[in-house]
């Protein structure tokens, strides 16, 4: 199996926008709305602030809910620490991490989605809706 990549210290910290619009990409392509996208994506990065990982005892279980549920979208993945204790136990440590490669992708994907549809208003326009006092418009008007 091959391991998932983890960002790298350098890497610049994710934005709001790009993991609104990486959510919007992947959780539901029906049409999450972006007011729905953007809370979760500020709820997550309240979490991370500017870290790529944090440790999973300080979610709640619904937080955790909506971990998992970005980890099958690909936006965060799991890793664990073994240590052993002083007594000789094994003590597993689970940590949540940012996936900014797919993050990146997703929202670049979704950028590029939004400007196609920005595009399409004005190709299913009519004649008539271009025709300005009696007149066609022009490019230059």
């Amino acid at each position: 199996m091959k391991p998932k990549p983890v960002a790298k210290k350098s890497d610049p910290p994710v934005t709001l926008t790009q993991l609104t619009y990486a959510i919007k990409n992947s959780v539901d392509r029906k049409g999450l709305p972006e007011e729905h996208a953007k809370g979760m994506a500020q709820h997550i990065l309240n979490f991370f602030g500017y870290e790529d990982r944090i440790i999973d005892n300080i979610l709640e279980v619904d937080d955790r809910d909506q971990f998992y549920m970005l980890e099958d979208s690909g936006i965060l993945d799991t890793q664990r620490d073994e240590t052993t204790l002083y007594d000789g136990r094994e003590w597993r440590i689970k940590y949540w991490l940012l996936r900014k490669d797919n993050i990146a992708k997703l929202a670049e994907a979704q950028k590029e989605k939004e400007e196609e549809n920005i595009g399409a208003i004005y190709q299913k326009l009519s004649e008539e809706a271009w025709i300005r006092n009696g007149e066609k418009a022009s490019a230059s008007d």
